[in-house]
């Protein structure tokens, strides 16, 4: 029996980081960024059960990058929705696992030391998602005017975001609308609590050129 599903989800377009070809495809040291994020997981685990979400358009040009990195790591491409959430109810439905984790594909620097946090504390809780604390200062804007916060009362989210499978599987029976940010938000409508674990600072969304630098420096790093 299946324990842990993977659903990877890489529907971006790219716009922000400028590139003619979606972000997750873009190559750091040598391969797409997807394709490092995927071996993370099956490295940390190969029981675990993987899926990707692409779309439709580009399914071809991953078969061809899979081909080329002569990859045969066990998953299954998943067409995309026309919003993140359309494409995760997608993937559900072939979803076995006990548990269900939902991960950016474009997040290739997720630690092994975050993903053993968040099992873990799966085995208590039935929502789990890696967080940091913020160091910056913070201001809140109302209207045209600025006051400054408490940034002790805030998180920074990071993702894979892990769930009881049945849980979140309900949580996607939920309408789409707007103001669904992340799968722990759309969860927390149900009114499920969710339980805040410690993240890895490297674990960041590849959006901009100045992040794909970023990035770079680690997995060089890693590679060494």
């Amino acid at each position: 029996m299946v324990t842990h599903s993977i659903i990877i989800t890489a529907g971006g377009i790219g716009k922000r980081m400028g590139s003619e070809i979606p972000k997750q495809f873009i190559e750091i040291c040598g391969k797409p960024i997807l394709l490092h994020t995927l071996e993370l997981f099956y490295h940390f685990d190969s029981s675990m059960e993987l899926f990707i979400t692409l779309p439709e358009d580009w399914k071809s040009y991953w078969s061809e990058i899979l081909e080329k990195n002569n990859c045969t790591i066990p998953h299954q491409v998943i067409s995309g929705g026309e919003e993140r959430y359309h494409s995760i109810q997608n993937a559900l439905q072939f979803c076995s696992g006990k548990y269900i984790a939902v991960h950016d594909g474009v997040r290739p620097l997720v630690s092994k030391e975050t993903l053993k946090r968040c099992l873990e504390a799966l085995q208590n809780f039935s929502a789990v998602i890696p967080v940091l604390a913020v160091k910056e200062s913070l201001r809140k804007i109302e209207n045209s005017f600025s006051s400054a916060v408490n940034r002790s009362d805030f998180r920074l989210i990071q993702t894979p975001q892990f769930f009881h499978a049945s849980i979140l599987k309900n949580a996607y029976l939920q309408p789409f609308h707007s103001g669904i940010t992340d799968d722990a938000s759309l969860v927390e409508e149900l009114g499920e609590k969710i339980h805040l674990v410690e993240g890895n600072e490297e674990n960041i969304k590849i959006t901009t050129p100045f992040d794909l630098k970023i990035a770079e420096l680690f997995i060089q790093e890693k590679l060494k």
